[in-house]
C-alpha cells in the first residue's frame, strides 16, 4: 500500500472535484447537435469550468504557490520554486467527440524539476499517480514500464500533426521511419495518457512534437518512477513552454532515440 505526501493527496483531491462537472459535461455532448453553441465554445466553457475548480482547491492550500494553466495562463509567475502545471483536458478533440480517451493532469514543479504528478482520466476511473523516489501507480498498483527488448516488437505510441502545425512534413517523415522499425504505431489522441500508458507497459514507447509543458508535466515523473526514460529534443530557447518528448522503456531506449534524434 503507497503512502501518498500532502502533495499527492491535495492534487487527487482536485482531480476528484473537478471530474463531477466533467463526467457531466462529457454526458451531456450528445445534445450538442441541437445546441446553438459551437462545439469549440462548449469544449472551451468545460476547459474553464474544470480548470477553476482545479485552481480553487490548490490555491486553498497553498495561495501564494505558482500555476501555469493552459486556459489561464500564468499565476504568481514570480514564484518560480513552487508551481502547479495544470492540464484541465488533455485530449480535448477526443472529449468534444465522444471518445473517452481524454485526462485531467496536474504536475508540481519544484525548483524546476517536476517532483510529482497525477493522470486522472474520470472515464474509466484510472488514476495515474507518482512522486519523486516512490514509484508510480494506477490506483493502488505498482506500475513499470514494459520490458519489451526488441524495438522490432515494441509498440509505439504518438500524437499530432495539428493542421496548423509547422513542421508537418518532419513529423509525418519520422511516423514512417518509425513504423519501418517497429512492431506498430498507435495514435490514441492524448498525450498525459500515452505519457501514463508508456509508465504501466501498454506502450513501449511515445514520442510528438510540438506540445506544451502541460501535455506531459505529471507524465513526466510518473515515466520515470516507473523505470522509464524521458528525453527532450530540437528545443527553443525562444519557445521554453514547447516541448518534443520521446519517452520509453530503458532497453528500446537508445534505438528508438536513434530514430528520432
Amino acid at each position: 500500500m503507497r503512502l501518498n505526501s500532502p502533495k499527492i493527496n491535495l492534487i487527487i483531491k482536485a482531480c476528484m472535484k473537478a471530474s463531477r462537472s466533467l463526467i457531466r459535461d462529457f454526458g451531456e455532448l450528445e445534445n450538442l447537435q441541437v445546441s446553438t453553441k459551437a462545439p469549440g465554445d462548449f469544449v472551451s466553457s468545460a476547459d474553464k469550468r474544470t480548470e477553476k475548480i482545479i485552481i480553487d482547491e490548490l490555491q486553498r492550500a497553498h495561495p501564494e504557490y505558482g500555476i501555469l494553466t493552459e486556459e489561464t495562463g500564468s499565476i504568481n509567475p514570480s514564484n518560480l520554486s513552487n508551481r502547479w502545471i495544470i492540464d484541465p483536458i488533455d485530449g480535448t478533440m477526443n472529449f468534444l467527440n465522444g471518445i473517452p480517451q481524454f485526462a485531467i493532469s496536474i504536475g508540481y514543479e519544484e525548483d524546476k524539476e517536476i517532483r510529482c504528478g497525477v493522470i486522472f482520466n474520470p472515464v474509466t476511473n484510472e488514476m495515474f499517480c507518482a512522486e519523486k523516489g516512490n514509484g508510480a501507480f494506477l490506483n493502488n498498483s505498482r506500475i513499470r514500464v514494459s520490458n519489451k527488448k526488441k524495438i522490432q516488437e515494441a509498440i509505439i505510441v504518438t500524437g499530432g500533426p495539428k493542421q496548423t502545425s509547422e513542421v508537418k512534413d518532419k513529423i509525418l517523415s519520422e511516423y514512417i521511419k518509425v513504423s519501418k522499425k517497429v512492431s506498430n504505431v498507435r495514435k490514441f489522441g492524448s498525450a498525459a495518457l500515452d505519457m501514463a500508458y508508456v509508465a504501466c507497459g501498454r506502450f513501449d514507447g511515445y514520442w510528438q512534437r510540438d506540445l506544451n509543458i502541460w501535455d506531459v508535466a505529471a507524465g513526466i515523473i510518473i515515466v520515470k518512477e516507473a523505470g522509464g526514460f524521458v528525453d527532450f529534443f530540437d528545443q527553443s530557447d525562444a519557445s521554453p513552454l514547447k516541448k518534443n518528448i520521446l519517452a520509453s522503456n530503458s532497453n528500446i531506449n537508445r534505438e528508438f532515440k536513434e530514430l528520432i534524434l
